[in-house]
């Protein structure tokens, strides 16, 4: 990918991502959409030997990046920060499966960039998320669509499940963090 096209990618996923922080639940699923599709590019083309482990590493990353979204700097590229959450997800892999040479390779973004390819992000996010919420109990999984993908309020989401408020902010914050069991205990 040239120089051009990174800067394309960032041009368009930085917008995003900035109205993602601010709270658009639509820009924030496109912004994690575009980012798994490079990251599976980036991770497949790594990972050779275990394509299988790749899926899995992208969820611990998108993860990273929910969790961590209030650690970014808007004076800062998104894709650099991205990129950095997911070097430090790759490396883990890597001391978990014995991969230490591997651990000395140069992390080259230019490299990094240039051998990514883009597939439809919003059908692998969507599949990316579908994967979650289906392990989730119902209550859960219910709670957290209604105010993190639908976007309603958590009052407006307790009167649609007939429930407290702190009770629906209880199951999100416990699908949240099962969520992230999941990815991180998949292996």
């Amino acid at each position: 990918m040239s120089s051009n096209s990174i800067e394309t990618f960032e041009a368009a996923l930085k917008p995003l991502w900035l109205q993602a922080q601010a709270g658009d639940e639509v820009a924030y699923g496109q912004a994690l959409g575009m980012m798994a599709a490079r990251l599976r590019a980036h991770l497949r083309r790594r990972l050779p030997g275990a394509q299988n482990d790749v899926e899995d590493i992208v969820q611990e990353v998108l993860l990273a990046l929910h969790v961590q979204r209030g650690t970014y700097d808007p004076s800062m590229p998104v894709s650099a920060w991205c990129f950095a959450i997911a070097r430090y997800k790759l490396v883990d892999y890597w001391r978990k499966h014995g991969r230490t040479g591997a651990l000395h390779d140069v992390f080259d973004e230019r490299a990094l960039d240039s051998a990514l390819v883009s597939e439809d992000p919003d059908a692998t996010a969507k599949r990316d998320l579908e994967q979650l919420l289906n392990a989730l109990p119902e209550a859960q999984r219910r709670a957290i669509e209604l105010t993190k993908l639908q976007g309603l309020s958590v009052l407006e989401a307790a009167q649609t499940l007939g429930a407290s408020e702190s009770a629906v902010k209880v199951q999100v914050h416990r699908g949240l963090k099962k969520m992230m069991q999941i990815v991180r205990y998949r292996k």
